[in-house]
This record gives structure tokens, sequence and C-alpha cells, in this order.
């Protein structure tokens, strides 16, 4: 009938954009969380190696953290879909633990809460926007998460005063780290045509 409604698609968020994952989008978020992990790897030892240096202050070392976010921030950037912050963290995690983390197997709890919380900033547009506001905030929720769990499970004992400036240093490493490096990486990827099978790499975000 010509009066006839025409119903959304239920596949899809925004403008006709589908939420069904292609194998392209599991492969690449494979990768980024692979690559990732084994870069948490890295800084994992070079948080440790440089923890003396922070004596006086430790919440400053916090300074370092955003590297340990990206994933949860650029991958839903390049994806745009539900889920690949999610995924791609708690991969990073994973690899990170069979590498070796010096802080065992809670690395999977980290990267799995890491991950849900840089999914609220794409989440809360709908997944509809992919800019500068998004990223921030999806990098900065994921490092709140991340100075949390940490005061929970590591520095229970430290002051207020400690406790708060280390939350404000790690959400703005995140920003600047995760966020920042995030809309980067994805420029710098899309300009050799490597994003060109999603809608980051046809445009600009």
């Amino acid at each position: 009938m010509a009066d006839q409604a025409v119903r959304p698609s239920s596949a899809g968020t925004g403008a006709g954009r589908s939420v069904r994952w292609r194998t392209v989008d599991i492969v690449v978020t494979a990768v980024l969380g692979v690559a990732f992990g084994v870069a948490f790897w890295a800084w994992n030892l070079l948080w440790v190696a440089t923890g003396a240096a922070f004596t006086a202050f430790p919440p400053a070392q916090a300074a370092l953290y955003g590297v340990w976010l990206v994933p949860a921030v650029v991958a839903p950037l390049i994806i745009r879909k539900p889920g690949a912050g999610i995924l791609a963290e708690l991969m990073a995690a994973v690899v990170s633990a069979l590498l070796g983390s010096s802080w065992g197997a809670i690395v999977l709890l980290y990267g799995l809460l890491q991950g849900v919380a840089g999914e609220l900033g794409y989440a809360a547009f709908r997944y509809r926007r992919f800019g500068w506001l998004q990223t921030f905030v999806s990098a900065a929720l994921a490092g709140i998460m991340a100075a949390v769990l940490d005061l929970v499970y590591y520095y229970p004992t430290w002051s207020g005063g400690w406790k708060l400036s280390y939350v404000v240093i790690v959400a703005a490493s995140t920003v600047v780290l995760a966020g920042i490096g995030a809309q980067a990486l994805v420029r710098a990827l899309a300009g050799t045509g490597a994003l060109n099978a999603f809608a980051a790499g046809r445009r600009r975000v």
C-alpha cells in the first residue's frame, strides 16, 4: 500500500548503519587487541622500572597510564559497532597476561571493565557520532574506571588527596594518550587506505 509506513531496520544504528559484525570487523578488532597486548606487556615493564622515580608523589606516575586504555577508545572509533572496545581491550589484557603481566590474572577484570567504560562514551550517543567529544568522553570514562580499580585493589590506604590526584591524572593521561592518540591513529591509518573497509576510513571523523 502506498501509505504503508516503512519500519526502520533493527539491524542498524544511525542512518542505515548495521550493528552486525562482519568478518573484517572481528579480524581488525582482534589484530588491535593482540598488537596492543604486546604494547601493554612492554608498558608494564616501563611502569615497574620507573616506579622509584615517583616515590615522593606516587600518583604522578599515572601520567604514563593512558597507553593501557587505547584499545577501549580506538576500536569503537574504527569498527563503530557495540562491543568493539570491550573485545579489543579484553583481548589486549589476555595477551598481556599470557606474556607475563606483573599483576597476574586480575588484568582480565581490568580489561573487561575498562572496555565497558570506554564503550559508554560512544554508547551515550547511540554509536552515531565519533568525533572529538565522543572520543574524549570514552577516554575519560575508561581512565576513571581504571583509577577506581587501582584505588580499590592497590592503593586503598592512600590519603584522600592522593586518591583524588590519582583519578584526575589517570583521566587526563587517558584523554591525551588514548583520546588524542586514538584520533591520530585513525587518521594515520585512514591516510594509508588501511581503513577503506570502514566508515572511519572513507570520511574524516
